[in-house]
């Protein structure tokens, strides 16, 4: 590559409890250090996050709490990880709006100051967004062939965009698990997550259930935190929110 390095660049990865990168915790922290010579280690390990790890999440990377139940826990791990960063710029995939800030919350939660300032951040998901944008235009270039004229005229717009997902159910159709119906595309575009309401309050688990997806008892279910829901009622929250929670509790006391 044309871009000369002066010193390492830490590439780091984590898996976690979940995506809120204040209140979830680090499970499994891989990092690669990478120096000027080309030449690279990684370290990885596993890390008990003194919080339980929600069903939802172990779906995701595979960890459990039995996993990491006598693994240190990142406050043990955190003065030689914090050495190990050190004079290294850091880089990742999305890290600027994920890993770093999560780490960061890490460290300062186990008595560190990881000063951004001391280093440069290099994501590489930002990279590719930006030399491979997801534009309707790039949509219609990549799947279609062609340029959007008029782009941003909503007429021309949504016809392209229909044009688009046509292109796409007749590339896609024959992969396999690709969706065979409306419903199972809904699904499939959503990441295959089924929408509870439209601001996030709340998930469906695999049950279809529905959890908590804020606060303190996020990834919880909600049937089991009626006190918060009942304080949900009293505050301000989206109409299909609301609309949730009451049902929730109407139920809870009709069975009670």
């Amino acid at each position: 590559m044309k871009i000369q390095l002066t010193r390492p660049i830490a590439f780091i990865d984590l898996e976690t409890t979940g995506v809120d990168r204040e209140n979830d915790r680090i499970v499994e922290i891989a990092v690669c250090k990478y120096m000027p010579s080309g030449q690279y280690k990684t370290l990885c390990r596993k890390v008990n996050p003194t919080i339980p790890i929600p069903a939802g999440a172990t779906a995701v990377h595979g960890i459990s709490d039995a996993d990491v139940a006598n693994e240190p826990t990142f406050k043990q791990l955190s003065k030689g990880l914090l050495e190990l960063l050190e004079g290294c710029d850091i880089a990742g995939f999305n890290s600027n709006a994920f890993d770093v800030p999560l780490l960061f919350n890490e460290f300062n939660r186990a008595g560190h100051f990881w000063d951004h300032n001391n280093f440069l951040m290099i994501d590489a998901g930002n990279l590719f967004k930006i030399q491979e944008p997801r534009t309707l235009s790039a949509a219609v270039k990549f799947y279609l062939g062609k340029d959007l004229e008029d782009a941003h005229s909503a007429q021309a717009d949504i016809e392209a965009t229909l044009d688009v997902l046509l292109a796409q159910l007749a590339r896609y159709e024959n992969l396999e698990g690709f969706p065979q119906t409306i419903e199972e595309l809904a699904l499939y575009t959503n990441y295959g997550n089924k929408v509870a309401d439209l601001s996030g309050k709340f998930v469906y688990d695999d049950k279809g259930d529905l959890i908590l997806n804020f606060g303190k008892h996020r990834g919880n279910p909600a049937k089991n935190h009626i006190d918060f829901l009942n304080w949900m009622l009293s505050k301000d929250f989206p109409t299909d929110t609301y609309a949730l929670v009451t049902q929730i509790v109407d139920e809870h006391y009709h069975r009670n």
